[in-house]
């Protein structure tokens, strides 16, 4: 009997958290998702910068929206990190740098928005290509919720960016965005 609760035993594999792991995650999709941990967590820290810049200039609808953006690349990161313990590993959290604090224009900031987007897109195409090519269909089946998610982020900065360039600075016409945005 003990002889068997061995064999069992050792059936099991075990990630470095010390949790059991059905399949342990190859390390390039490994260091790839810590990499987009670090982007989620970076873009987390960039937005709440931006929503403090437009609170700072009486832009509601503006802080409103890019708060909401701050604590949902938060929930993004926290996905990624129950995601990783699930698979048994333990989370490796990276220096994040500084948020950009100053912006020449409202123009400026969306569209470095929106490249952060694409970044991020980017960034889990890379993560879907890894886990498909290497078989990791749990990783695959992780990602298609989030990648659906991110594409209609993105759209969302390319309407917004879109807007805030034809309004060419005009007072008049950012007070609207900003006032549409503020009923969303």
């Amino acid at each position: 009997m003990k002889e068997n609760n061995l064999k069992i035993k050792k059936l099991v594999n075990f990630g470095p958290s010390g949790r059991a792991v059905a399949q342990p995650i190859d390390n390039s999709l490994l260091d790839n998702i810590f990499e987009h941990l670090t982007m989620e967590r970076y873009a987390n820290v960039q937005y709440f910068s931006i929503y403090l810049w437009f609170q700072e200039r009486d832009l509601n609808g503006f802080a409103s929206h890019f708060l909401s953006e701050s604590k949902g690349e938060m929930e993004h990161a926290q996905k990624f990190a129950d995601y990783l313990i699930a698979r048994g590993q333990s989370v490796k959290l990276d220096e994040i740098p500084a948020p950009v604090q100053d912006w020449d224009s409202i123009e400026d900031l969306i569209s470095y928005s929106f490249n952060m987007e694409a970044d991020l897109t980017s960034s889990l195409q890379q993560l879907y290509s890894i886990s498909e090519r290497i078989s990791d269909t749990r990783t695959n089946v992780f990602l298609d919720p989030i990648i659906d998610a991110q594409t209609k982020s993105e759209d969302e900065f390319a309407n917004i960016l879109g807007k805030v360039k034809f309004a060419s600075n005009q007072p008049s016409a950012i007070l609207l965005i900003d006032s549409d945005l503020k009923k969303k």
